[in-house]
């Protein structure tokens, strides 16, 4: 089994988006049984929470449903539970890598990385408006179809 972690600020917009829409392309890649997929947030605010509203509608608009997540915060534990911890931007880099115990620093990933955006952040649409949540979307779409085709080469 293959366990990936995506991991935004409070997990409530871009985390939860991110494992909804990869959890969905596995699911039409038939791998369901192979990967593992969750989410967290590096801070504690809205822990027992649902995905923000926004983004659960935006995600409902393309057939991904993020209603049944609920935001944790990330822990030591999870970077020897998940092979890929995948941030959203760098200051969650920094906040992960400030909490991974020796040894498990090659598992912590930005999430564009997988992308061919030329962008290396997913920016946080919380504040905004507009469009955030849609610019998220398409950004999470690309580097989570990047991450799977990463994934089935790695096998």
């Amino acid at each position: 089994m293959i366990k990936v972690l995506f991991v935004c600020m409070g997990n409530i917009c871009r985390s939860p988006t991110a494992e909804g829409v990869f959890r969905h392309k596995v699911k039409k890649a038939n791998m369901e049984d192979q990967i593992i997929i969750d989410s967290a947030g590096t801070h504690a605010y809205h822990v027992g929470n649902p995905p923000d509203a926004r983004a659960q509608d935006a995600a409902l608009n393309r057939d991904i449903d993020l209603s049944s997540q609920r935001a944790r915060r990330v822990k030591a534990d999870d970077f020897s539970e998940f092979d890929y911890v995948i941030a959203m931007d760098e200051s969650n880099v920094e906040d992960l890598l400030a909490i991974c115990p020796a040894g498990y620093e090659d598992r912590v990933h930005l999430f564009l990385k997988f992308s061919d955006s030329k962008q290396t952040e997913v920016p946080d649409p919380y504040y905004g408006q507009g469009r955030g949540f849609e610019i998220v979307l398409n950004l999470v779409e690309d580097a989570a179809e990047g991450l799977l085709n990463h994934i089935i080469q790695q096998k």
